[in-house]
């Protein structure tokens, strides 16, 4: 038995186990009971994983959000493998550190309403682009450092950073860590 399927079926079978188990058949749990249902993330996410959970005082917390702000998640792919990998290949590494960043973080306010029903069809992403491996972990620091909440996708077994991707957060708080980082072309 591989390591992956040891981990992947029994989280798979507890995580429906216990989504049967909290609404009868005929009704579907909302969002929150499903996000609070769910198992602790994978040993995996938690060791690349950039940040760990803050203070509630710290701009990590699910910040203010301003009367009409667009919750926004940004996902940065390393040019030089858009240039040298498969359209596929690259595409799949942004959808992987994406959702990484949204479980790592699904008990935040701000992720729990980016993957609401009535956002589900308008969700934002702002797809940028950076030179390489030096300008993705110089950036993965810096959000450290600030304490904005991301995942930085390692791909294995090559053990290489791929994309970063945030949590999803107001636009208005956001979008200044990644002005000088271009648009995604």
């Amino acid at each position: 038995m591989n390591l992956i399927s040891s981990f992947t079926f029994p989280l798979t079978l507890k995580f429906y186990t216990v989504l049967r188990s909290l609404s009868p058949p005929s009704t579907f749990p909302s969002l929150r009971s499903r996000v609070s249902a769910l198992p602790p993330p994978h040993p995996r996410s938690m060791n690349t994983s950039a940040v760990a959970p803050m203070a509630s005082s710290s701009p990590s917390s699910d910040a203010a959000k301003e009367p009409g702000d667009l919750l926004v998640q940004y996902v940065v792919l390393r040019r030089d493998l858009i240039d040298e990998w498969p359209l596929g290949s690259t595409v799949t590494q942004g959808c992987h550190a994406a959702v990484a960043a949204i479980w790592d973080h699904r008990d935040r306010i701000d992720t729990a309403a980016y993957l609401s029903a009535s956002n589900l069809d308008s969700m934002n992403k702002v797809t940028l682009e950076v030179k390489g491996e030096t300008q993705i972990r110089k950036l993965a620091e810096k959000l450290t450092a600030e304490g904005i909440e991301h995942k930085l996708w390692i791909e294995q077994p090559e053990n290489i950073p791929t994309c970063l991707a945030t949590r999803p957060y107001p636009k208005s708080f956001i979008a200044s860590y990644f002005k000088k980082i271009k648009l995604c072309k």
